[in-house]
């Protein structure tokens, strides 16, 4: 075995809370090492906020320019290039990640090391290294910023039917005739708006009664007025049975809806049912570091896990996956860590936010959480129809057809 190199901090994965987080670290003298598998920049560089925002500016374009008549604008026939769209989303991705792993090896007393690291103990890291070889590294504080992947439920022949999951649909470089979307939660109708937008048939199938059921039932009805605006086909209380690959490479799936079942067909399918930690490789029992039943690691208010200098920090410990999340839990660690702080997780209000046209925001208890709490509350409505901005530009998405397609 190689001799074990030793550090002040070790952090496994480079998300919007581990390379900062590094880069902190570093500049206050500490010798430090991040461990990257692949890109640098995580979840929402490679596969989320990025190439998603991205690809929905371009579906807004497009969605725009079919309407311009309406604005005095004559535009023509409107067509949509996926190969150019792919191209003009892949060199932001890597304009982003290359230069924030040009921050990381510019920054002294930083080593980014590419490989993929396992515990051997709850103080050594063995690291394979993608070059070839491997490391022992050991640190007093050890963090996790590992973040997570797109699940795939044990469905009767959704593995068979191999589905587009949130990080492959991004790679298609031809655009579906119909697109199916198994979910109906954040990134279900992101990709769903999305891709009706450039042209594509969508049916959303959704098991529960109502999409976005986290979501105040109000809001999520005029989520569903808009996607049924926007010409998408949604099917809610839709317990999927049964998904078959069909011989002309297309997807059946057959759903009980209450007490009939229907049948859809489509060119693809997109699953886009949840999100699973990327915990399995670390070899987390060889630390002793506890995880939920879902493989989460578990954290206390100041992100330490069951083994006292080990930290989980991201999408890792569970939780809402959104990346300013990711960012405040690098927030707490420096505060704590190099200003003297006492910062925890306690009290911390989390805002949500889903790029649909128009995006949907949110901050604190929502109705339905506070009326569950017993509050007093009160709820102030102001329609876009009432807005004069909203009017001047044509966008208060009344209940009433604006079929562009």
């Amino acid at each position: 075995m190689p001799s074990t190199d030793r550090y002040d901090a070790i952090i496994v994965g480079t998300g919007q809370s581990g390379s900062p987080l590094a880069r902190a670290l570093a500049g206050a003298g500490w010798k430090t090492a991040v461990i990257e598998r692949e890109h640098v920049g995580g979840t929402c560089i490679n596969v989320g906020c990025t190439p998603t925002k991205t690809m929905v500016a371009s579906a807004r374009i497009a969605y725009l320019a079919r309407g311009a008549a309406s604005y005095g604008i004559n535009a023509g026939d409107v067509s949509v290039d996926m190969a150019k769209i792919y191209a003009r989303k892949q060199a932001i991705v890597e304009r982003f990640r290359s230069g924030g792993q040009d921050r990381l090896e510019k920054t002294p007393n930083l080593e980014l090391i590419f490989g993929a690291a396992r515990f051997s103990d709850r103080r050594t890291l063995e690291v394979r290294l993608n070059n070839g070889g491997k490391l022992e590294m050991t640190a007093d504080k050890i963090v996790i910023n590992t973040g997570g992947s797109p699940a795939l439920p044990p469905l009767p022949g959704l593995r068979e039917a191999q589905p587009l999951n949130s990080s492959t649909i991004m790679e298609l470089q031809h655009l579906p005739v119909h697109l199916l979307v198994l979910g109906g939660s954040y990134v279900g109708l992101e990709f769903a708006q999305m891709f009706r937008r450039f042209g594509s048939r969508v049916t959303i199938i959704h098991r529960g009664d109502r999409l976005l059921e986290r979501d105040d039932p109000d809001v999520s009805e005029e989520v569903r007025q808009i996607l049924r605006q926007d010409g998408i086909e949604i099917a809610l209380s839709a317990h999927a049975m049964q998904i078959s690959k069909l011989a002309n490479g297309g997807v059946e799936v057959v759903s009980k809806v209450h007490d009939t079942e229907q049948t859809v067909t489509g060119s693809h399918l997109l699953a886009a049912l949840g999100r699973v930690p990327n915990t399995p490789d670390l070899n987390l029992g060889a630390a002793g570091i506890e995880t939920d039943k879902q493989g989460y690691i578990k954290v206390n208010n100041k992100l330490e896990t069951s083994v006292p200098g080990i930290f989980a920090i991201g999408d890792v410990k569970g939780g809402p996956a959104f990346t300013h999340i990711s960012y405040d839990d690098f927030r707490i660690l420096r505060s704590n860590w190099l200003e003297a702080g006492n910062s925890t997780l306690e009290g911390r209000l989390v805002p949500s936010a889903m790029f649909i046209d128009p995006q949907l925001a949110s901050v604190g208890l929502s109705e339905t959480e506070a009326r569950a709490q017993g509050r007093n509350y009160r709820v102030a409505k102001l329609p876009m129809t009432s807005v004069a901005r909203a009017i001047e530009v044509g966008e208060t998405r009344l209940h009433e057809s604006v079929s562009r397609f």
